[in-house]
């Protein structure tokens, strides 16, 4: 991969100087107020393309764009999957749990839980949360930015995880939840834009779709793999993705976070509208360039020795300079959005879940200072953890990155059945929390230990980690209703907007509202067609 030239760096600069605009701009209302819902939720006065944009951004991360594209390159449209379901999952959240988080009032996700339940389930998703975000998310895309730095820009690894990670982390302190939605709206444009060039580019050096589809393969175009498939079986797809996906996009403070801001439901829902259909473009834009590179590097046209080399191979063979800047600026606002996000909603659990707890009487702009120290401490933490990350083999840290995927599925349904049931009760969430991660954590341990094992422990080990997902969120599931019934379901006052037996009113009153919904659900529905024609169109 050739460094940038020029033109490349003008356009990566103005990058910058673009994102540290917007976020300063933005961030002097908070500076204003200095309050935790200024600071924390952007006031609670966001609009729906805002929350959008954001939700879209803060969840492609650098490793994302690379991952997806390398997949493509190794085994076609499959991997897509996760990124088409994602938008019926966002309709799922906008259209269920919406109403339910903003009406309760709650900051973070751990706090509804204690409103719907006990203390102890809060404690323990805010304290799982917090480790997996500073063990995976951050000290991840902070040396995916180093990686980016010294492969595409020819700078020392340490020199770029340090330019991201203090460049990220000046606009996140300087203006909380604010700066980070708004600079992941233009993050979205800049990243889009960038994925939309290498994909015109590269099809247009294969010689147009058609001619793509013919020398990869029928196999390639092929969302719906048979039930053998190692990694994306169709059951697992239909049955096991939805579950993470409830926990990733509905439950999880770094996505969660982002609707809580709205300024009122149609705001929150629209919003997850819109990024429903965003999330349809990573098939055409991230995952088809991994093909495109597959077709080239079967002509010779290009040297690829691995499929995770495909994206960057791309973009050193086929762009010219100043889309070349374009692109790499696309890679740093992919890594930008999801590091400001993680640490705005790392510190807003830290704040909120385990110091304001310690501390209940302190005051507003108290906690903001601690929300600051905290993104300033997980800014340290995060490069602090990058050489031992050096020291732990690569198949140790995919473990590590495993281990959310396995204890997501019981707190997946403690916030289903607790919003659908209202027998569920503290006893019940407690239960299917330890279960849950029991059956999790022991997967995990099998896992590692996979070559030697067998007779029952080795089938255990080798079993889909979707179907695997499947078999820990029905024991969950089961655990959660069966303890629920030892106790006595919470009162009414207890579940007062917090459960389908007491739906919470709806949060806005003007004679817009139901022309907009009516628009909200048609555009739904289109959305639903959408995904109808994507899985119809790709199953070859």
């Amino acid at each position: 991969m050739n460094t940038l030239v020029g033109l490349d760096w003008m356009v990566v600069g103005a990058y910058f100087a673009l994102v540290f605009g917007v976020a300063f701009w933005s961030g002097y209302r908070e500076q204003a107020q200095e309050n935790t819902e200024a600071f924390f939720l952007a006031g609670k006065n966001v609009g729906w393309f805002i929350i959008g944009a954001s939700l879209f951004a803060s969840n492609i991360g650098s490793e994302h764009l690379v991952g997806l594209a390398g997949a493509g390159a190794a085994g076609g449209v499959a991997v897509a999957q996760f990124e088409i379901l994602a938008g019926l999952i966002l309709l799922l959240l906008g259209w269920v749990f919406v109403p339910f988080y903003l009406k309760s009032g709650v900051f973070t996700m751990p706090e509804f839980l204690e409103r719907r339940y006990s203390s102890g389930p809060r404690l323990y998703l805010a304290i799982i949360s917090i480790v997996g975000y500073v063990l995976t998310k951050i000290s991840v895309t902070i040396a995916a930015g180093g990686i980016v730095f010294e492969t595409l820009m020819g700078i020392d690894f340490w020199t770029g995880a340090l330019i991201v990670v203090v460049a990220t982390g000046i606009y996140t302190v300087w203006g909380g939840l604010r700066a980070v939605l708004y600079t992941d709206t233009v993050q979205m444009f800049v990243l889009i834009g960038g994925a939309i060039a290498v994909t015109v580019i590269g099809l247009q050096e294969v010689g147009g779709w058609r001619e793509l589809q013919v020398q990869a393969g029928d196999d390639y175009f092929d969302l719906w793999k048979p039930l053998s498939d190692p990694e994306f079986p169709w059951t697992g797809i239909l049955f096991g993705a939805p579950i993470l996906g409830v926990w990733y996009w509905c439950t999880d403070q770094f996505i969660v976070q982002r609707v809580l801001s709205a300024r009122d439901e149609d705001n929150a829902r629209r919003g997850t509208v819109f990024a429903a259909f965003l999330k349809q473009l990573p098939l055409f834009i991230f995952v088809v360039p991994g093909i495109i590179a597959y077709v080239l590097s079967k002509s010779g046209q290009l040297q690829m020795e691995q499929a995770d080399q495909a994206l960057p191979a791309l973009i050193g063979a086929l762009l010219p300079d100043g889309l070349r800047g374009l692109v790499v600026a696309g890679l740093l606002a992919a890594l930008m959005s999801s590091l400001s996000s993680v640490f705005n909603s790392c510190s807003t659990l830290i704040t909120f879940d385990l110091y304001k707890r310690l501390r209940p009487q302190v005051g507003e702009r108290h906690l903001v200072v601690v929300g600051q120290i905290s993104t300033l401490l997980l800014v340290g933490c995060g490069l602090l953890w990058i050489p031992f990350m050096e020291l732990i083999s690569g198949r140790l840290f995919t473990y590590l990155q495993s281990v959310q995927a396995y204890i997501s599925p019981p707190i997946a349904a403690v916030f289903l059945i607790g919003i659908m049931w209202r027998g569920a009760n503290a006893r019940g969430a407690i239960a299917a929390l330890a279960v849950g991660f029991v059956l999790g954590i022991g997967r995990l341990v099998l896992e590692m230990n996979k070559a030697s094992l067998d007779g029952v422990w080795l089938m255990l080990a080798s079993i889909n980690f979707l179907h695997f997902a499947i078999i820990i969120f029905i024991a969950s599931v089961i655990a959660l209703v069966a303890a629920s019934l030892t106790a006595a379901a919470p009162s009414a006052e207890q579940l007062q907007n917090l459960t389908f037996s007491a739906v919470p009113q709806r949060l806005t009153g003007t004679e817009l509202d139901g022309v907009w919904r009516k628009r909200d659900k048609l555009l739904s529905i289109a959305l639903l067609v959408l995904i109808a024609w994507l899985w119809w169109y790709f199953s070859y």
